[in-house]
This record gives structure tokens, C-alpha cells and sequence, in this order.
């Protein structure tokens, strides 16, 4: 048998691995391809899990809308989701931009960019935009060129498609509650052994709404105990030192046993309402509030909480509150709403009744699956009028849905010891740069066609050399 030169040896060697090379990829080409197919057809759960035995459709000739989330807060590669008689497919698969089916994209605010938008926009794509949180975190979206570019909208605006005011409430039933009641006896006791009428808990400091040098201001004038590492003075228990102990038992019970708490927003919005003044209203303390100007409209009571004016000067608040802390009888007419278990507001409690979401409650959706629903429902509409050969119905976002007015920082200077340098002087000018920023983005993509980042920031230095 004649034998192989290890050349020719070496060569054929080369030559099989490479023929076995190519066949192994076209097998996982193949796999992939079959892999990524019955993604196409089947809706994900968390994990990745398929969908019962339920084929979903997501043909040419589909009989499920998509909807993508551009920006990815689910996770979830493909689900089928029922909404009401409706089903929706959702998926934060971007490839689904393309896809005959697709009829919506879902943004979420705080991770709404320009480095990639689904354009060009067909006529019949919905834009829809969620965005729950501080207008620090996308000044831009705050601006009529940007927030009128979306069809549907949910945020703390009482006013959009989908209104969140009242995010941070649970229900009526754990505002009238009496679980973490501390008779005003034992506070008025704990005030003679040394603790402070006055509590401030917060660890974002330097915000637009420029708290901490308002605080800082009142400080001056009357006792305020701070355990957050915003003008810390006051260490908590450690086992309630991380952020996660906020509802912690323990936690509450703390705060109970003051008689104010400060609840200032991080910054100044009509409707933007969080934690910050619920939390004190369940543990029957007085809130001391700086946030939206509208609070009063979503307030328990006339009289539930000391609404501060930014207009007065730091002391006369501090006299008042040195004042209600010495007369129990104008004290107790903050909580008589509390003792009673009532809530005379008829906004909150019809918002409370009406609103079609839920809040750490299985028995109904949260405010993330109304969302998906709204649009699904709405996008179903549209296909069952065109059905009947009617035209479509159009939806869009108003200058309202989200709109906060330009910070504004106090005059007076205090030293509040923020750790590290002050964030506070950056606010105003971030906002009037976010103005030109939602002009440029708003005339970019009316154009309809993909843009880089290099041409935005163009865009927007042209405002600038401009004047606009």
C-alpha cells in the first residue's frame, strides 16, 4: 500500500477539516433558522419559556397585531397578551421593526434616546410613550415638539391617554389605616426626650426642585432630624440602612413616631406625586410638602398636610410648625381625616375607584400591562374599522401629557454639606438645552428617514448659533 508524503497527509487532513467545517455550519445556520422561526411563532414567557400549546401566528398574513417595546423595560422576547376580547403580541425584538404585522413601538422615557428610532414611520405605526418618573431623567420628552411626536401616552400627568397620579398609592384602605398610628401622648413624650419635631429622609441630593438648600434654610430655625446622606446629622439603625429597608416595618415605625415629615419632590411638576407625600399620610404623620402646585387636588383632606410655599421665606415656616408642635389641638385638625378614616376628596377617591390598574395587587393589571393594553386595544380598533371601511381614528399626545415648567433655585445660599460637588446649578441650564434638543429631534424626525447622532447634535448646535 503506498503511503502518504506527511505533505499530502497534512493537506488531506486540511481538507476534511474543512468539509467537516462547512457541514456543522450549515447544520447550526439551519438550527438557528428553525430556532429563530419558532420565535416568530410562539409568544415567551419570562425566561423563555413558550407559550402553553397556543401557536402564535406572526406571518405575512398574521391575525395578531405586534407591538414592539423600543425601549426594552419588559425583557420578554415574544408574548401573546390578552387584553380584554383583544390578543397583541409583544416583543422587544427589534427585527420586528420590518414586519408586516407591526403596527406600535412602546417607549419608556427614562431610556428614550436618538441614537435609534424606528424610522422610517409607516402611516399606520402608533408611537407610544411611557414615563412615570422625574422629568430630570429626559428633560427632552417635557417639550411640546417631543411629546406631541407620540399617539398614546402614560405618566404622572392627570391628563394623558393613561394617567398615573396616584402610581405610589396602593388603595384608600391603606391611607385611612391606623397600623402605624402613634398617639400624639407618646410623641409629645418622645419630643421632651429629645427627638426632633421634624424628620427629612433623602439621599438624592442637589435635585431641580433645589430641596436641600430649602431645608438646609429651615434647619437654621427648627430642629429637623436627617438620617439620609442628605444633610445627615442623624445615623439610622443599621439594619435599615440600605435603600431596600424604605418599606421596611421597622422603617415606618420610625418615622411614626414624629409628628412632621418633610416631602419634598425632587422636582416641581403638576401631578408628579410620589412616595414622598403618601408615605407619611399612611403613618398618620403630618407631611410638610414642596412638590407639584397642584397637590391640593389629590390630598385626603382641606386640612392633611402643610403645603409650602416657595414664595415664603424658610422661617415662617418654622414658626408655624413650631407652633402647631405646641398646641395639640391645632396639631390633632391635621388628622382628624386619619382618626375618622375618611377621605373627603372626591377626585382622589373617583381616581382611586375608577382607575383600571392596581398597585402591588394580583387580582388586578399594573400600570405597565394597561399600558400594553391600551395600545393593543387601540390598534384593534382601528383594524375592526378598517374592516368596516371607516376610517381610521387617530390618536395623539397633547402639549400637557408631560410637562414641567423650568427649575428654579432658592436665594439663599446655605452650606447644606453635599458630598462631593453640588449638581445644583447644572438643572436650568440641562433644561434650556433640552429645549433646542426636542426642537432638533422633533424636525429630524419629521423628515422620516434615519439620522445619526453626529447630525442631532448638529441639528441642535444650529438652534444654538441661531438664537432659536
Amino acid at each position: 500500500m503506498a503511503r502518504l508524503s506527511p505533505r499530502k497527509l497534512s493537506m488531506f487532513c486540511l481538507c476534511v477539516s474543512a468539509f467537516v467545517f462547512l457541514v456543522i455550519t450549515f447544520q447550526v445556520v439551519e438550527e438557528l433558522g428553525q430556532f429563530d422561526a419558532t420565535i416568530h411563532r410562539w409568544g415567551a414567557q419570562d425566561g423563555g419559556v413558550l407559550l402553553s400549546d397556543e401557536k402564535v401566528d406572526i406571518g405575512a398574513d398574521s391575525s395578531y397585531p405586534v407591538i414592539v417595546w423600543w425601549s426594552p423595560l419588559t425583557g420578554e422576547q415574544g408574548r401573546l397578551g390578552e387584553c380584554g376580547s383583544n390578543k397583541c403580541f409583544f416583543t422587544v425584538n427589534r427585527s420586528f421593526y420590518s414586519h408586516p404585522s407591526t403596527q406600535a413601538f412602546l417607549f419608556y422615557g427614562t431610556d428614550f434616546n436618538v441614537e435609534s428610532l424606528p424610522l422610517p414611520r409607516l402611516e399606520h405605526h402608533h408611537w407610544a410613550l411611557f414615563h412615570e418618573e422625574s422629568p430630570k431623567n429626559n428633560y427632552k420628552l417635557f417639550h411640546e415638539p417631543v411629546i406631541t411626536l407620540f399617539n398614546h401616552t402614560a405618566t404622572f400627568s392627570q391628563h394623558s391617554h393613561l394617567p398615573l397620579v396616584t402610581q405610589y398609592l396602593e388603595s384608600l384602605a391603606t391611607l385611612t389605616s391606623h397600623a402605624h398610628l402613634v398617639p400624639l401622648a407618646q410623641k409629645n413624650q418622645l419630643r421632651a426626650e429629645g427627638l426632633a419635631p421634624v424628620v427629612y429622609v433623602q439621599s438624592d441630593c442637589d435635585p431641580p426642585s433645589d430641596r436641600d438648600v430649602y431645608v438646609a434654610e429651615l434647619m437654621r430655625h427648627i430642629p429637623v432630624d436627617s438620617y439620609g446622606r442628605c444633610l445627615h446629622n442623624r445615623d439610622l439603625p443599621v439594619s435599615l440602612r440600605e435603600s431596600t429597608a424604605m418599606d421596611d416595618p421597622a422603617f415606618h415605625q420610625l418615622l411614626a413616631r414624629y409628628k412632621f415629615i418633610l416631602a419634598f419632590e425632587n422636582a416641581i411638576c403638576d401631578d408628579y406625586i410620589t412616595e414622598k407625600l403618601w408615605r407619611p399620610l399612611k403613618l398618620g404623620v403630618v407631611p410638610v410638602y414642596y412638590g407639584a402646585p397642584n397637590v391640593r387636588h389629590w390630598l385626603p383632606s382641606n386640612r392633611s398636610a402643610v403645603v409650602v410655599n416657595p414664595d415664603s421665606e424658610p422661617k415662617k415656616l418654622a414658626e408655624y410648625l413650631q407652633r402647631l408642635d405646641k398646641n395639640d389641638g391645632e396639631y390633632l385638625t391635621f388628622l382628624e381625616w386619619k382618626h375618622r378614616q375618611e377621605v373627603a376628596n372626591e377626585r382622589l377617591v373617583s381616581d382611586m375607584k375608577h382607575r383600571t390598574w392596581g398597585v402591588q395587587d394580583l387580582t388586578q393589571n399594573n400600570y405597565i400591562d394597561e399600558f400594553e393594553c391600551m395600545v393593543c386595544n387601540r390598534v384593534w380598533e382601528n383594524i375592526n374599522r378598517e374592516k368596516q371601511g371607516l376610517a381610521s381614528k387617530t390618536w395623539q399626545a397633547q402639549a400637557d401629557h408631560l410637562r414641567c415648567p423650568r427649575p428654579r433655585l432658592f436665594d439663599f445660599e446655605a452650606d447644606h454639606h453635599a458630598d462631593g460637588p453640588s449638581l445644583r446649578k447644572i438643572w436650568r441650564p440641562s433644561y434650556d438645552q433640552s429645549v433646542k434638543e426636542a426642537r432638533a429631534l422633533r424636525r429630524l424626525v419629521m423628515k422620516n428617514k434615519n439620522f445619526t447622532v453626529a447630525q442631532f447634535w448638529k441639528e441642535v448646535f444650529s438652534f444654538q448659533i441661531n438664537g432659536e
